[in-house]
C-alpha cells in the first residue's frame, strides 16, 4: 500500500529504533542461514528468489520483507499471503526461532502499525505518538504469537492488523475507562501544523491512491485531512482484499471535493451509471464492516 519498499516515516522513537534494529538483524549471518532454511523447509525458497531476484542460497530476512511488502501502488499478492502465513506458523512456536519470526512479521507489519498508532493517537489524545507505538508493537507482537492468524481464512496481514487493532482499541479504552478521562476539552483544540514526518506520509498517501487511480484528478491542490484519512482507509481496504480496484475508485472518486458524476465514472470504466451506483453502495457497505471489525 503505502510505498512499503521503503521505510516508513515516523518521528522518530520506537519505529526508528526497530528499523535499525532490523538492519542489524538482517546483517547477522546466522539469522540468515535460519532464514534460508525455514523458506526451503516451506517449500518457498524458488519462488520468494524469483520476485526478488536472488540466489535461493542466499536469501534472508530482507528478501522476506520484500516480498511481504509489495511495491507503491500494488496489492499483497498469494506468495506473500504464504510467507507471511509459514512465519506466522513458525511464530506461534517455542524458542527463539519463534521470537525470531515474530520480529520479522513486526518488521513487515510497521506500516499498519505507523498507522494505527497515528490513528489512536488522534482518537484518544493524552498519550504520544511513542507511547501509543510501543502499544501498538507490543501488540503486534502478542498477535503474531498467538497461533490465532495463521490457520485463518483470508487475507492474513488484514487478519493480523485487525487482531492487533483490537488488542489496542481495547486496551486503550480500559485505560480511559480507569483514569475516567474526559476528553471533551481535548477534542476541541486544534489540530497542531504537521511536521515534515507527517508531510511526506501524506505525500505517500496521495501518491498511492493516484497509483491506484483513487484521484479523479491527479495532481490537484492540497486535501484535506478528512480526504486523507478516507483514501487511507479505503487502500487498506484494497490491500486487506476486502475493496476490489474498482470498488474503491467508486467510493474515492465519488467522496471528494470535485467528485465526477455517476455517468462520468461509469464511462471511464465501461459500464453504466446505475451500475456504478449500485457498485458504490455495496462498497461503502463493505468499507464500513471493514472499519466496526477493526474498531
Amino acid at each position: 500500500m503505502i510505498d512499503l519498499s521503503h521505510p516508513t516515516p515516523t518521528t522518530g522513537g520506537i519505529f526508528s529504533r526497530l528499523d535499525a534494529e532490523w538492519t542489524a538483524l538482517s546483517a547477522d549471518p546466522s539469522v540468515q542461514t535460519v532464514v534460508t532454511n525455514w523458506l526451503i523447509a516451506d517449500q518457498l525458497a524458488a519462488d520468494v528468489a524469483s520476485v526478488t531476484d536472488s540466489v535461493w542460497w542466499q536469501l534472508g530476512p530482507e528478501q522476506v520483507l520484500a516480498t511481504l511488502r509489495p511495491q507503491e501502488g500494488a496489492l499483497a499478492g498469494p506468495l506473500a499471503d504464504d510467507v507471511l502465513r509459514a512465519i506466522l506458523q513458525r511464530a506461534a512456536g517455542d524458542g527463539r526461532s519463534a521470537t525470531l519470526a515474530a520480529r520479522i512479521v513486526v518488521q513487515a507489519m510497521l506500516p499498519a502499525a505507523v498507522r494505527m498508532a497515528r490513528g489512536q493517537v488522534r482518537s484518544y489524545g493524552g498519550r504520544s505518538f511513542d507511547a501509543i507505538g510501543h502499544m501498538v508493537i507490543a501488540a503486534l507482537f502478542e498477535t503474531a504469537r498467538s497461533g490465532r492468524i495463521h490457520h485463518r481464512p483470508g487475507r492474513p496481514a488484514a487478519n493480523l492488523a485487525l487482531d492487533t487493532l483490537g488488542r489496542v482499541c481495547r486496551e486503550l479504552a480500559a485505560e480511559r475507562e480507569d483514569r475516567a478521562q474526559d476528553l471533551a476539552v481535548a477534542e476541541l483544540l486544534a489540530d497542531p501544523a504537521p511536521g515534515p514526518a507527517t508531510r511526506a506520509y501524506h505525500q505517500r498517501v496521495r501518491a498511492t491512491a493516484t497509483a491506484a487511480d483513487l484521484e479523479p484528478t491527479p495532481g490537484g491542490a492540497e486535501v484535506s485531512a478528512a480526504r486523507l484519512e478516507l483514501l487511507e482507509l479505503v487502500l487498506a481496504a484494497m490491500e486487506a482484499g476486502c475493496l476490489s480496484t474498482a470498488d474503491g475508485q467508486s467510493i474515492a472518486w465519488h467522496y471528494c471535493t470535485a467528485p465526477l458524476s455517476d455517468t462520468a465514472a461509469a464511462a471511464r470504466v465501461g459500464t453504466t451509471a446505475t451500475a456504478w451506483q449500485r457498485r458504490r453502495s455495496r462498497a461503502v457497505a463493505r468499507l464500513k464492516s471493514t472499519v466496526r471489525r477493526a474498531a
